[in-house]
């Protein structure tokens, strides 16, 4: 690894109008990797029916779960540590930023996985939880050495999700995995206009994205 590696960031090879920038930054705030998750897990809950045989308030607590998991602690996590000086910006805009919330929301979605796989839950739970966690990972380690896109690891996460959601039932799975996709296309595109991600470092995300959730599958 270079000694620059943490410390700089590609430079951007295009301006472009700020109007497309704005609606790339809405893009990147609506699919923000804190929110995929929560996503998901309303369309397992409330779409799918995953869980027919609990209460509506015992439905909404695993949506208050996926919550905590997956965006309140994490969230958290990040502001405390703008706060205390970790890290320079809420945003992550360095390599260097990213090691901190990279290392404490492997806790938190470990402890997610951990959560469905022993409570028993339907398997697209499991195997999900355990992408998210096998994702962070990788994204941590590969952070080393390139700033690795967050927003296109999880879109990754979720079209690959949906894909194997569609082979593995009899539901019709054709529009949400069209969805997903799209969603994916676009997020990538906004990254690219509204960050300084090179398309390397979109295109790895995509790749670890969909390889977590490959793997965690086959796992499950």
């Amino acid at each position: 690894m270079s000694s620059s590696g943490i410390l700089q960031n590609p430079v951007r090879p295009y301006d472009f109008p700020p109007v497309l920038r704005f609606l790339a930054r809405v893009i990147s705030y609506i699919f923000h990797p804190l929110f995929v998750p929560l996503y998901v897990g309303w369309f397992l809950i409330y779409v799918a029916r995953l869980l027919p045989d609990r209460s509506d308030r015992q439905q909404g607590i695993v949506m208050v779960q996926f919550f905590v998991y997956y965006t309140f602690l994490p969230l958290i996590t990040t502001l405390l540590s703008k706060a205390l000086g970790f890290i320079t910006s809420i945003r992550l805009v360095t390599q260097r930023d990213r090691i901190i919330p990279y290392i404490v929301c492997e806790i938190f979605y470990f402890w997610g996985w951990y959560v469905f796989r022993n409570l028993h839950f339907p398997a697209p739970f499991v195997f999900f939880g355990l992408a998210v966690f096998l994702a962070t990972s990788l994204g941590m380690i590969i952070n080393s050495y390139i700033k690795i896109s967050m927003h296109a690891i999880s879109v990754g996460v979720l079209s690959s999700f949906f894909f194997i959601c569609g082979m593995m039932t009899d539901m019709n799975y054709g529009v949400y995995i069209s969805l997903a996709f799209l969603i994916a296309g676009l997020t990538g595109t906004a990254r690219l206009i509204d960050s300084n991600h090179s398309t390397a470092e979109i295109y790895s995300g995509y790749f670890v994205g969909i390889l977590a959730q490959v793997v965690a599958y086959f796992f499950v």
